[in-house]
């Protein structure tokens, strides 16, 4: 178990061992909820062992990593009185992350996520292999929609319970409520463009702003900055680096959801394409398509949403290459990555917190496919 507010462990040191401190507390967090769960049932224990699981073997911990960055960046130290409960408020973003992921995934319908099944069908095949009565499917996302409900819940426990003071606690409330609000608009547009068919540019970059930017990126510097009492200007700047990298990152999930190695991503090749998620990417395609080649217009449209077969994904793959999106987007991703490093050169962040951001930001936007 993490130690108690306020009290600096070795894990809070520095940069290096972020991932570790982060996944100590959440840790130390889950094991504080056994007291509270065993009482409602081995059933209960089972879905909160499967939010546990899925939350501490998988991830990057990005967003703890920038709003602990911030937090630094604003001034402050890892040996200040606060930095225990600071890594514990940023570590509850990890849950946040948790229930985006798992109501994400029901969504789109995907069977696996890094390399395992998600926590629908792991319920779902839960259901099956004991011959419960009724559909399996249907059993399988009714639970993990519960279990994304808890890890948002839990979000906010960890929170509260971080023991930060009150004057920090003020500040981060309003930082922390607007990104909510905001992952779950950005879901809700992503819903509605792939529904609607909304093919713009503008309509996939609105939902890559709101659905990933602000609380992947963006929201997390703001949150250290508030903890930290950082003044506007600062708070200005990390959340202008942080909706350009925020966005940018996005568009590099976008490309490796076509062209990554499943290796790599942990999902089937292709699934964005198979799931018909209308992205930058598909939509700048298709706004060249359809001034010069209307069949390969035809053929995305009709392929999107689609069972398509390996040898579909491969043809889609030169298509979208040789009409220029890839490129297109690669570029986007060049400008946006060159407009986030210079606001951030140009802020008063301490000089160790622009190193560590840049690295992150050029980490978080490579090309690895």
């Amino acid at each position: 178990m993490s130690a108690g507010p306020g009290t600096p462990t070795r894990h809070a040191a520095g940069a290096g061992s972020i991932v570790a401190a982060v996944e100590e507390r959440l840790t130390g967090f889950f094991e504080t909820r056994r007291t509270l769960v065993e009482p409602l049932g081995p059933v209960f224990v089972d879905a909160a062992r499967a939010l546990e699981d899925f939350v501490i073997r998988g991830g990057k911990r990005t967003r703890p990593s920038f709003a602990w960055t911030g937090w630094l960046g604003a001034g402050r130290s890892p040996e200040d009185p606060e930095a225990d409960a600071v890594l514990t408020a940023c570590s509850a973003l990890e849950l946040v992350q948790a229930c985006a992921l798992v109501h994400d995934d029901i969504i789109d319908s995907s069977r696996t996520r890094r390399g395992f099944p998600t926590v629908h069908v792991d319920f779902e095949e839960r259901h099956r292999n004991l011959r419960w009565a009724g559909d399996s499917g249907h059993y399988g996302t009714s639970v993990a929609i519960l279990i994304g409900d808890l890890a948002l819940a839990w979000a906010d426990d960890m929170t509260r319970d971080a023991g930060l003071p009150a004057d920090a606690a003020a500040r981060f409330a309003p930082v922390w409520a607007a990104m909510r609000t905001e992952v779950l608009g950005g879901q809700l547009l992503d819903i509605h463009g792939e529904s609607a068919g909304d093919e713009t540019v503008a309509a996939a970059l609105r939902i890559n702003r709101y659905k990933t930017a602000a609380y992947t990126i963006e929201r997390p510097l703001h949150m250290g900055a508030a903890l930290a009492g950082a003044d506007p200007q600062l708070i200005a700047a990390y959340r202008e680096f942080g909706t350009d990298i925020g966005i940018a990152f996005q568009l590099r999930d976008d490309l490796l959801g076509v062209f990554g190695d499943p290796a790599i991503t942990g999902k089937p090749s292709g699934d964005d394409l198979r799931e018909g998620k209308r992205t930058v990417l598909i939509a700048e395609a298709l706004q060249r398509a359809d001034i010069i080649d209307p069949d390969a217009a035809t053929l995305i449209r009709t392929s999107l949403g689609t069972d398509i077969t390996p040898a579909r994904v491969s043809e889609l793959r030169a298509v979208l290459t040789e009409l220029g999106a890839v490129d297109a987007v690669e570029q986007r991703i060049t400008r946006l990555t060159e407009q986030a490093l210079t606001a951030l050169d140009a802020s008063t962040t301490t000089p160790d917190a622009k190193r560590r951001l840049r690295s992150m930001a050029l980490a978080a936007t490579a090309r690895a496919y």
